[in-house]
């Protein structure tokens, strides 16, 4: 059946963004763009709107382009470095963190896959401030392995025809990264210019959390992308590579920014709003010693799933440069233990809010339930008891986790 769907508009300005040249730098400018996005985070999760401006300055702070090689212009800073950042944006406004969450994944594949023309054209672009979304999984299929998009070659082009969901980012995207498979059934990555004809977003997302992630459907038909846009993706898995590591310690490093968000606003409402239990006999809620042991405890978590996360990408670093089959394993292990706590912290913060805020602070004027939903939403992206599997498969079997996207 014919599309006669129409893609969602979005004003698209022209990227300008500065060059982030070192780690420290990247660190230092997600906390002054953290501070600008806190500003009115719970009126966009509200209103389920982004202005284009608010993601202008966030992409053309530079922080959208410290993954790509110094060789082509970038920072290339550490694992650990992206983590922190990533977490920093996040703790400010979840979806406006998840948004760049796909875009580098697909620098990853640029990295890893691409020719040097390839890289210098796409890095370049990324250096500019163009903000790359992904159109990767679909829905309805087995398993999320169950891709049905295909690609067919004609001439120096191939045309794709397939239904994509969960493309976070792809409303404000300059390109999306759309995958598809070839005759043999392997998957390649196309670059494709947001308004190119048989090219449509549609921005259908309508999550209880991360509600201003764009994570809605594209459409492909009869896409016809030039040749040099195209990567051979499945290439990433055939050998040892950190893209599944890189992967999940980008969604790991979501979920830490969300429980960060979840503990800061307890306490502060507990210190200024909340009142102490009866039985307490305390003039305030921040004195009350149940409170304050509850407080600890999401602190002392809280750390230590940030300990880990800094952990896993060190873990990462170390192989960068000599990926192996022990390393990447060992890559995969470190990231799923950092998975298992920001998981399990970010749900547990997110609702204990409201257990020490007590019931005002359930109001909806404060939306603290937004952190609760992201929370919820966004540690759905694959299960973590998955990742106790990994972990103890490993230390019991020394079984490798598998290779791909979540692991």
């Amino acid at each position: 059946m014919p599309n006669t769907l129409t893609s969602a508009h979005y004003p698209l300005s022209e990227p300008d963004a500065h060059v982030i040249r070192s780690d420290a730098e990247a660190i230092a400018v997600a906390h002054k763009v953290a501070a600008f996005l806190l500003e009115r985070d719970a009126e966009r999760d509200r209103q389920r709107q982004v202005p284009a401006e608010v993601v202008d300055v966030f992409s053309n702070s530079g922080l959208w382009g410290i993954t790509v090689p110094k060789a082509f212009g970038g920072a290339e800073v550490s694992y650990a470095t992206l983590a922190e950042v990533i977490a920093i944006i996040s703790a400010a406004d979840a979806s406006l963190g998840q948004i760049p969450q796909n875009h580098y994944c697909l620098l990853e594949d640029i990295r890893l896959q691409g020719s040097d023309a390839q890289k210098r054209f796409f890095f370049g672009l990324a250096l500019k401030g163009n903000r790359f979304a992904n159109a990767l999984s679909e829905t309805g299929g087995k398993t999320v392995q169950d891709i049905q998009t295909r690609f067919t070659h004609d001439g120096e082009s191939i045309v794709i025809n397939g239904r994509k969901g969960y493309c976070t980012g792809s409303l404000y995207a300059h390109w999306l990264g759309v995958l598809a498979l070839d005759a043999e059934g392997r998957a390649h990555l196309a670059f494709v210019p947001r308004h190119t004809d048989g090219l449509t977003v549609v921005d259908d997302w309508a999550s209880i959390g991360q509600r201003n992630t764009a994570s809605g459907t594209v459409l492909a038909q009869n896409l016809r992308v030039p040749a040099f846009n195209v990567f051979q993706t499945y290439r990433s898995y055939e050998n040892p590579t950190l893209a599944g590591p890189f992967a999940q310690i980008t969604t790991a490093a979501i979920d830490a920014g969300i429980a960060q968000a979840a503990l800061r606003d307890t306490v502060r409402f507990v210190r200024e709003h909340a009142r102490p239990w009866i039985d307490a006999g305390l003039a305030k809620a921040s004195e009350d010693p149940l409170t304050i042991v509850q407080v600890g405890n999401l602190s002392i978590r809280l750390e230590a799933a940030e300990a880990l996360l800094e952990r896993a990408g060190k873990v990462m670093d170390s192989v960068r440069a000599a990926p192996d089959e022990d390393g990447v394993a060992r890559a995969s292990v470190a990231v799923a233990k950092a998975k298992v706590l920001t998981t399990e912290i970010a749900l547990e913060a997110s609702n204990r809010l409201f257990e020490l805020g007590g019931t005002r602070s359930s109001l909806a004027l404060h939306n603290h339930d937004r952190h609760w939903r992201n929370a919820r939403v966004h540690t759905l992206h694959d299960p973590v008891r998955w990742k106790y599997h990994v972990v103890g498969n490993w230390l019991l079997n020394g079984v490798k986790p598998p290779r791909h996207d979540w692991s």
